[in-house]
């Protein structure tokens, strides 16, 4: 490594090193040719890259509601509390510790309860985010674009699922990507959106009660009475609660 810094440090050995060449010996030095000045100061020379893909592993009492895990060759993501899943660290009255989670498959969307040994290593799926945003939806399919390149990703209908109530035009979302194939996307947690619907406000107070409201993407939320009709607010896309007016 040292004689290739040194080679790169000096340019008259990188005019005539097809000339003089360095001779190589055993304990992998080379001799510097009579045309590279001796002082030649040795430049930092970066690391090589690695070529292989960093893969994770982790145990299983260190799975949590939102874990990505590779099972049977195949990405699955441990489900929520705010969905129909369980989360449960069962220990039976005799024999080892086990876990119990509620899983959906990326690739099928078929949900599954897996149960793991406590304490067995588990493979974190690979997934890689690209942000794009969401353009216009086209038939049944989601079309979200690279606003750098203009290169269009698309999610069926079923991929998106509910999801799509929050889902607006103009929206940036992460795509999730396993082994290059697009599988999922993630909304922003904070989505502004429109309200197009609801019965007259109340003054400007946060007091006041509660109503409902209807949205621009036809999502129906429970606001502050002070609402009204063409307000902006805030709404937490994981659990559709009003946050805030924007």
């Amino acid at each position: 490594m040292a004689a290739l810094r040194h080679l790169a440090a000096c340019p008259t050995c990188h005019r005539h090193h097809h000339h003089h060449g360095f001779v190589a010996t055993s304990s992998l030095q080379l001799r510097r040719p009579s045309s590279c000045p001796a002082g030649a100061r040795l430049p930092r020379v970066a690391p090589l890259r690695s070529r292989f893909t960093r893969v994770y592993a982790f145990s299983s009492n260190d799975i949590r509601v939102g874990s990505n895990i590779e099972v049977d060759g195949a990405p699955w993501k441990v489900l929520g509390f705010v969905q129909w899943a369980k989360f449960l660290h069962v220990k039976p009255g005799k024999g080892a510790a086990f876990v119990r989670t509620k899983m959906r498959n990326y690739i099928t969307g078929n949900t599954v309860e897996k149960t793991f040994r406590a304490g067995s290593t588990i493979q974190e799926a690979s997934l890689s985010k690209e942000t794009k945003q969401f353009t216009y939806k086209d038939g049944s399919q989601f079309v979200f674009m690279d606003l750098t390149t203009f290169e269009e990703s698309r999610l069926n209908e079923a991929d998106v699922g509910d999801r799509q109530k929050w889902l607006k035009e103009g929206m940036d979302c992460n795509l999730l990507y396993w082994n290059g194939r697009l599988i999922d996307f993630e909304l922003p947690i904070t989505v502004r959106l429109t309200v197009t619907d609801t019965d007259p406000g109340q003054g400007d107070s946060a007091q006041g009660g509660t109503k409902p409201a209807t949205l621009e993407t036809g999502a129906v939320v429970t606001v502050p009475a002070f609402v009204n009709v063409g307000d902006d607010i805030l709404v937490d896309s994981r659990t559709g609660q009003y946050m805030n007016r924007a």
